[in-house]
Formats: C-alpha cells, structure tokens, sequence
C-alpha cells in the first residue's frame, strides 16, 4: 500500500493532480482544499496517501496534512460517504470547520458539500459524534470535544443563542469556549454572558 507519494507535480485537474515520482505519473484525487494548496507544475511535492484497491481499479487519494487524511478514513466509515463524497465535505469544510460542525450537530454546515442532503448529514452526525475526538486535530479538538454542549445548561445556552440568531456552529464554539473558561458547574446565565463576549466582534 501506498502510504505517501513525494515527486514533482506534473498536472493539476479539477478534482486530481499527477505526481511524477521517478519518471512515472501517479493520480491522485484530493480535494479542492488540497489542489489549492500544491506547488506550482514542476516543483516538488509531498502528500500523504490512502489507497483503495477495488476489484476493477486501485484509486489514490492525497492529502496535504494528517488532519484532512484522518477525517476522509473517518467519514468513509459512514454508510452513504464514500471516497468522492468524503471529498466533497472536505472541499467545502476545512477539518477545524468539520469537528465543529459535527460537536454542533449543525447538519446546515455539512449540506454545502455537494451530494451531501440531510438526511445523509443527519447520519454522519449521528456516526461520528462520538468519533470525532479521536481525529488527529490537536488539543483545541480535544477540549471541545471535553466542553461539547452534552449537558442540559450547555445544550439550553446553545439553543438560545441559535434562537437570537447566530449560526448553530459559531453557538457552540463560543459555549464550549465559555464553559472551559466558566466550569462544568456555570449557571446558564453566566454562560451565556460568557458566550456573547466570545462572539462579540
């Protein structure tokens, strides 16, 4: 199995770019984050790889950080995600962006992928709560994973400040910024004046 590819970019495309290693093109697709990201056509370049092997092809995807790799293995374990549509959420959503959105529930953010409905949204939700603390973020992750909005006062701020109006991903980013600060014991109203300082401008 292929596990990284390091040579010279050859071609980019819309959803692929070929590496040349040793005088053999190798294609790779990525995502349009990762295709944004490459060196110009000549100069060197490295991504990390995964690959699947089919009974009729062997596909190669690349990624520019261990964080966009670890989210395409983990979306690919939902049923319905498969590699084209895990590349898809990883065009529109940075991997910060898709921890959030799944801590959040904020199924919204997940449908700007293309091919990605509510209905398939509201299962990666559902699979990968639980998961997303093992993906390869960083701390930050981790404490929002540790200050998710899981228990009532937390899970009450949230929805207020949703209903006043600020998207559901930015609600909870600034509560769990709150209640990092505040303690799992804050009162609602203390988080909630905590949350407004986090989102003020």
């Amino acid at each position: 199995m292929i596990a990284s590819l390091a040579g010279i970019v050859e071609l980019v495309g819309a959803e692929s770019v070929v590496v040349d290693v040793g005088g053999v093109g190798y294609l790779v697709f990525a995502a349009s984050r990762t295709l944004a990201r490459l060196p110009a056509r000549g100069e060197p370049v490295r991504l990390l790889i995964e690959t699947h092997v089919r009974e009729d092809h062997i596909h190669l995807y690349g990624f520019a950080d261990d964080a966009e790799r670890d989210w395409f293995r983990l979306l690919t374990t939902v049923q319905g995600v498969g590699a084209k549509t895990a590349l898809a959420l990883l065009s529109a959503l940075a991997p910060d962006a898709l921890t959030a959105a799944v801590l959040a529930q904020d199924k919204a953010a997940l449908t700007q992928a293309a091919g990605v409905g509510r209905k398939l949204a509201q299962r990666i939700v559902i699979e990968l709560r639980e998961k997303v603390g093992s993906v390869a973020l960083g701390p930050a992750a981790a404490a929002d994973a540790a200050a998710a909005p899981g228990n009532a006062v937390a899970g009450d701020a949230v929805s207020a400040l949703v209903n006043l109006g600020y998207p559901r991903t930015d609600a909870f980013a600034a509560v769990s910024a709150a209640a990092r600060a505040l303690g799992s014991a804050a009162r609602l109203d203390a988080l909630l004046k905590a949350s407004l300082k986090e989102l003020a401008p």
